[in-house]
């Protein structure tokens, strides 16, 4: 089976039980989402999983309950990218470059972030669930296209 080289990748994190009705329209179209811990909610990973293959990993919240048996952390490879999953940034206790990562992605903060250092690509595609101080409600979208990443973050509400 040959692997594609060119993927579109949606991106949520720290849903938090709350799966916003903007989100699913929003992730139409994409081939595979990731969310970075916090779902809150065991429902929000089936109804993603019906627009595309779903990858989770727990966050700090998902203590109890299905959401505690998801991975703490995830390594997944999408079009020729290597792509590490955890929850806080805090927590990465490898060294991406070495590992040929391109990717990390990761939550917590409810902080968007897209940042490249020595090479990698770390994503924070900011919280997609309730509101958080004044910070966005939103998602990001990966295209990976012949084993490059590029990251685009979007708002889900005004």
């Amino acid at each position: 089976m040959t692997k594609p080289s060119s993927m579109l990748i949606g991106v949520v994190s720290d849903t938090h039980g709350l799966l916003r009705p903007e989100l699913l329209p929003a992730l139409a179209g994409v081939d595979h989402i990731l969310h970075a811990g916090d779902v809150g909610d065991p429902t929000i990973l089936t109804e993603l999983s019906r627009i595309a293959p779903v990858t989770a990993i727990r966050g700090n919240i998902d203590t109890h309950g299905p959401c505690s048996l998801l991975p703490a952390t995830e390594a997944i490879e999408l079009a020729g990218s290597l792509i590490y999953i955890l929850h806080s940034l805090d927590d990465l206790d490898l060294n991406p470059q070495a590992a040929s990562i391109s990717v990390v992605v990761y939550g917590h903060s409810h902080k968007p972030s897209i940042e490249h250092r020595q090479g990698v690509l770390y994503l924070n595609p900011g919280s997609a669930g309730p509101r958080r101080f004044n910070l966005p409600i939103t998602y990001a979208r990966l295209r990976i296209q012949n084993g490059q990443p590029q990251a685009e973050m979007l708002p889900l509400l005004p």
